[in-house]
């Protein structure tokens, strides 16, 4: 564990935080201490008021009267709480968007945090900011150079430019609270531990973290302590040496793992819903695979082992170059996403803000989204009917939201991803092609999506779920393949599908595949003869 020596007084402490929004108790009573040079992880579920403590640390929100914060000797009262105080007690925040500008340079971005420092004549001192931000890359081992614009750079080594854009003006490692607000929710595995890596170098030379994330994994890798809140209240803290990513899933919901995310019985012989046979696109070389009638079926494997190219390709969003997919026994080749969609297919990528909804729409936009034409008769939109059925799905899905108006945008992940699923659902599609679908929610939000999808397989749909969480996929699937180097290299079902398993034969099949290349057979000029 990376973290300090946990003497003298807390770095941060919270002490009888509540905050009352009208109806709602968001905080009752919090306190939490965060000792100097540790990575505090925050944990709960969706409303559990997580996000309001951030808040009201940050100052966008203010709490009830009666609590008290403190940053090293910098006290307020819980009721008086600004950005400005904030910022003077040395709290800094990054976010899940590391709020950089991509297509300035490194230096440009470390400016933007602080100013740009200009001779008398207003002109901006490159030679001095370059040679600044020099020292901070040095510092925070980041790899760039000042000129290298953020936009080229991984998206890990992106979020570390906000890092130390945040923390650049400290004059020394040990001061204040650097509050990291899910800051690997949208990076692919690679990424998240490259940097985990980082925040470990961070609290080892002494920074103060507070790591608000839904990955268990992550917390059990990096945290030294971690703080559950439930329902507003907070529910305990725990050393996190020891712990297991079920103890913490106690500790948020009150009910052990096998409650919350229930395994899947095993199902009988199938009808085929779906088959693909020798498929040849992009990085997939020869696939073959069949989906069930009624049956989850999961996709195991690594990062680039073609698993999205899988989905996309069955989906008519990728060309395909050998191989067919048969749709209830008939061949079909699809030459657009509509043609797919007309078949009965549904597709939720793996990206969905910027893929899969309409941020700056409201929820009943997004819901009805797929059922445009629906709603218009000649030249009027018959709004009302719009929003029934968008009211209709908000409680048929669970979707938590102050009502069809809100903006799609300020929903929690969780939600969103609720509302993207109830859109595609409600077209009541015969497949459904699932990327990450739990990516960045909690596990009482995974609960829900998949017993959303369960519903619908009882209803006749068929779904292939691929996801990096090869513990959900055991518990969620009926079967599931491993997919390496572009092939399905192993079918696993029933007590086969345990989580190390899959990720034995997913490395073990990339390492072999990898040995296995310098082969002439397999190279690109032999298979193209």
């Amino acid at each position: 564990m990376p973290g300090g020596t946990g003497t003298g007084a807390p770095a941060l402490r919270v002490t009888g935080l509540s905050k009352t929004f009208p109806g709602t108790r968001a905080l009752d009573g919090v306190s939490i201490e965060v000792e100097p040079g540790h990575v505090h992880a925050l944990l709960g579920g969706n409303g559990s008021g997580k996000s309001t403590l951030i808040k009201v640390l940050a100052g966008v929100h203010r709490g009830d009267p009666g609590g008290e914060l403190a940053v090293g000797d910098a006290v307020v009262a819980s009721d008086r709480t600004s950005p400005t105080w904030a910022r003077a007690a040395g709290v800094h925040f990054v976010h899940q968007d590391p709020g950089v500008f991509p297509t300035m340079t490194v230096a440009e971005n470390m400016a933007i945090g602080r100013g740009f420092e200009t001779s008398r004549a207003g002109a901006i001192r490159w030679k001095a900011l370059r040679r600044r931000t020099v020292g901070l890359l040095e510092r925070f081992q980041i790899r760039a150079t000042p000129d290298t614009p953020v936009g080229l750079l991984r998206p890990a080594d992106r979020t570390m430019v906000a890092i130390a854009r945040a923390l650049q003006d400290q004059e020394g490692e040990h001061e204040g609270v650097l509050v990291l607000d899910e800051p690997t929710a949208s990076l692919p595995a690679s990424e998240v531990d490259v940097l985990l890596a980082a925040i470990r170098r961070y609290a080892v030379a002494g920074q103060t973290i507070v790591f608000v994330t839904h990955r268990l994994d992550e917390v059990i890798a990096i945290a030294d302590r971690v703080s559950v809140l439930r329902d507003g209240r907070h529910v305990g803290t725990v050393d996190v040496a020891g712990r297991t990513e079920s103890d913490l899933v106690e500790m948020i919901f009150g009910r052990p793992l096998d409650e919350v995310l229930p395994e899947t019985e095993p199902a009988g012989a199938r009808e085929r819903a779906l088959e693909v046979r020798g498929l040849v696109a992009g990085p997939l070389r020869g696939v073959d695979l069949v989906l069930g009638r009624g049956e989850v079926l999961g996709v195991a494997g690594l990062l680039g082992s073609g698993r999205t190219e899988l989905l996309t390709a069955i989906f008519g969003a990728m060309p395909i170059a050998a191989g067919e997919v048969l749709l209830d026994g008939r061949p079909v080749r699809f030459a657009s996403v509509d043609q797919a969609m007309d078949a009965g297919l549904g597709y939720i990528p793996e990206d969905r803000a910027a893929e899969a909804a309409f941020p700056e729409m409201s929820l009943r936009e997004n819901l009805s989204a797929g059922q445009v034409r629906r709603y218009w008769r000649g030249l009027r939109h018959r709004h009302g009917a719009e929003a029934a059925d968008a009211r209709g799905s908000i409680a048929e899905y669970g979707i938590r939201a102050s009502g069809d108006q809100q903006p799609f945008s300020t929903l929690s992940g969780g939600n969103q991803q609720k509302a993207v699923l109830a859109r595609w659902l409600r077209r009541t599609p015969r497949v459904l092609l699932l990327d990450e679908p739990t990516q960045g929610v909690d596990v009482s939000a995974r609960a829900e999506i998949y017993a959303v999808v369960r519903a619908a397989v009882e209803r006749g749909t068929s779904v292939i779920v691929v996801t990096s969480d090869f513990e959900e996929l055991a518990r969620v699937c009926d079967r599931v393949v491993v997919l390496a180097g572009g092939r399905i290299v192993a079918e696993l079902s029933g007590t086969e599908m345990a989580p190390h398993r899959m990720t034995d034969l997913a490395f073990a099949s990339t390492d072999a595949r990898r040995a296995d290349e310098p082969r002439a057979a397999d190279t690109p000029s032999e298979v193209a003869r």
